[in-house]
């Protein structure tokens, strides 16, 4: 499987701020209470925040609407159903449709305030596969 930073380079209408440093994303984990995986680490290291053929992944930004921390908050606040060790990688902005990732690198999906159901196997398989 490829690379998770080649992967999304290669996206159509690819666009990306710069990477965060290791502080910043210990902090953000120490923040969230949790640890992001190896994959969601590599890309926030490369890229800090990306987007591509209008997803809009989460980061680390001072944004909140894009921000994995406020992000991660918010929806954890919304819905009862999600364990500690999830964060949001992406928000679909339709339906209620929230894309997270456990600590286990699995992507869940929820609708609303609904239990999390289960995607993808990793974030490269989500990117790859889910995201067309």
């Amino acid at each position: 499987m490829e690379n998770i930073i080649d992967m999304l380079k290669e996206k159509d209408c690819f666009c990306s701020l710069k990477g965060v440093t290791e502080d910043e994303i210990r902090a953000a984990e120490q923040t969230l209470g949790l640890s992001f995986t190896k994959e969601y680490r590599a890309y926030l290291q490369a890229f800090g925040l990306a987007s591509f053929q209008g997803h809009e992944l989460t980061g680390i930004i001072k944004s909140p609407r894009l921000s994995v921390i406020a992000q991660t908050v918010a929806e954890r606040n919304n819905n009862a159903h999600i364990p500690d060790d999830m964060y949001v990688i992406e928000i679909a902005n339709i339906d209620g449709i929230v894309i997270w990732q456990g600590s286990t690198g699995e992507i869940f999906e929820t609708i609303y305030d609904g239990v999390p159901t289960l995607i993808c196997k990793s974030f490269s398989e989500y990117i790859e596969h889910y995201t067309v």
